[in-house]
């Protein structure tokens, strides 16, 4: 199948359609261009998985109105998809993050319906499908990343039904009386039913989506499988026939909760230059009894104000005091050009000047808020130089975050205080789980957390990193990935291989 110029492109077994690429495109002050990686858990995730399988990574570049050619980065293909500066704004800005990210984080903030969204949303939708179709050789893998793509497994199961088609849901799927909101609905639903398996982060959004398929299309459901009905002409390889006799094309529907790269994390943790920058960090921090971390992209869903509120009532009630405690803030930009996050962003850091100058003395800092982010190396010295990482997120789809931290403590110590309403919860229940809304049980937890003995520290931390230790993101792209080979066992995708110098350093 030609392309757009006329030109048959490369051909992959395995093709990831997500809608960043895992690279940025970036131009210095000399107007050179260059490509630089992309730090995130998914693109640590599969990276491994492609090099093994010769794959090609279908997304767009992060830029407007830029059209390259597919090209080779780090033994990996990268195949842009170029969108205008009218569909960034309606399909990623609008549809994308103003209708689907508060639908489906439990009506948070209300979403927004537009016509010319979703308008946006399908045409987008289609050239993914479109490129995806022309790069994946016969009998492919193609597996789709995340609530920005809904469409696609449908869209291109119609231009290539030869294809075995994995769609992975990064976010909550939200109950039925909510996802029922979306004029578009049925739409969706069977766009997401193209593929032959859709993961999830928890149990419940595997639940929610059957039951609004179930509902809303009246589809059979047996968990977790869900039939698609096919024509009674068609009888492709995976069919099957129902009870009543019909065609119908079976549907893996499951949690397959995501990880991180948790060895690797380990590892970082253990350099000699990051402990010292740890100790740097409290050291600036005016070396408080308790450090408090706080770290989330700035975004409504994440309960920073929630915590802050929590925090601040410590202050203010006398059961903490500057010099007992600091909160460490990092909220990295998101989504700027939205107006709920501009609002979002100005009530939070009107929040910290308020608690800073009611409890800040000139030797210590109520709140030390940061709105930028910071490489990874950072990062971990922050979670060494932290006694509590507090994750209160009011809807969270998994929340790596609270996995990273746990990651470092290879010193058994620390305290997760974790949001009962992230994805991570139903993995890390030795972390103490709080309701972010009940700001009073909040409170009792962080002043329960800073009077924890340690003994019952090391013993909460050893189990947290048992589990996150041993379900790292190799392990659940290998488990989706086994579940896709299963549909079709001919097309199995080769695991990746660690060199050996790798694994000893992580052991080390």
């Amino acid at each position: 199948m030609p392309d757009r110029d006329g030109h048959t492109p490369e051909k992959y077994g395995f093709v990831v359609v997500s809608n960043r690429l895992p690279v940025d495109h970036t131009v210095d002050e000399n107007g050179e261009v260059s490509w630089q990686h992309s730090p995130g858990g998914l693109v640590t995730a599969l990276e491994p998985v492609m090099r093994a399988n010769d794959g090609a990574w279908v997304g767009w570049a992060g830029q407007p109105d830029l059209d390259v050619e597919p090209f080779e980065n780090d033994g990996i293909t990268v195949v842009p998809v170029p969108l205008s500066a009218e569909e960034v704004q309606r399909y990623y800005e609008g549809f994308s993050n103003d209708t689907l990210w508060p639908l489906y984080h439990d009506v948070i903030s209300p979403p927004t319906f537009h016509r010319v969204w979703w308008e946006a949303y399908v045409k987008v939708n289609r050239r993914f499908a479109e490129r995806a179709a022309e790069v994946s050789e016969e009998g492919g893998v193609v597996w789709v990343q995340d609530y920005q793509l809904q469409l696609v497994p449908q869209l291109l199961r119609e231009i290539r039904p030869d294809l075995t088609i994995g769609f992975f849901n990064h976010i909550p799927f939200p109950p039925l009386g909510i996802f029922s909101q979306l004029p578009w609905r049925e739409r969706i639903l069977e766009g997401l039913l193209g593929a032959d398996v859709i993961g999830f982060q928890r149990g419940d959004d595997a639940s929610n989506f059957s039951r609004a398929v179930r509902h809303l299309l009246g589809y059979t459901t047996t968990r977790p499988y869900i039939e698609v009905p096919l024509d009674d002409e068609v009888a492709p390889e995976t069919a099957a026939v129902s009870k009543r006799g019909k065609w119908v094309r079976r549907v893996l529907a499951k949690q397959f909760p995501i990880s991180i790269d948790s060895a690797d994390w380990e590892v970082l943790a253990r350099k000699p230059e990051v402990q010292a920058r740890a100790k740097e960090i409290r050291e600036g921090l005016g070396n408080p009894k308790t450090v408090i971390l706080g770290v989330d992209r700035l975004d409504y869903t994440k309960g920073i104000r929630h915590r802050m509120k929590a925090f601040g009532e410590l202050l203010a009630d006398g059961r903490l005091s500057v010099e007992d405690a600091t909160l460490v803030q990092v909220a990295s930009p998101s989504r700027e050009r939205v107006e709920a996050y501009m609002a979002l962003r100005d009530e939070i850091e009107l929040t910290v000047g308020r608690i800073n100058g009611d409890y800040a003395t000139m030797s210590h800092t109520a709140i030390s808020y940061h709105h930028h982010g910071y490489p990874r190396e950072e990062m971990v010295a922050l979670y060494l130089a932290a006694d509590i990482m507090l994750v209160t997120a009011l809807r969270d789809g998994m929340n790596l975050v609270a996995k990273e931290y746990v990651a470092v403590r290879h010193d058994n110590d620390g305290i997760l205080i974790l949001s009962e309403f992230a994805g991570a919860a139903d993995e890390l229940r030795s972390a103490l789980l709080v309701n972010p809304h009940d700001i009073g049980g909040l409170k009792n937890t962080i002043v329960r957390a800073i009077e924890m003995p340690k003994r019952d520290r090391v013993t909460r931390m050893r189990a947290l990193r048992r589990r996150v230790l041993d379900n790292d993101v190799a392990k659940w792209s290998a488990l989706f990935l086994d579940a896709l080979a299963d549909v079709r066992p001919g097309h199995r995708i080769a695991a990746p291989t660690k060199p050996a110098d790798d694994s000893e350093e992580g052991a080390a």
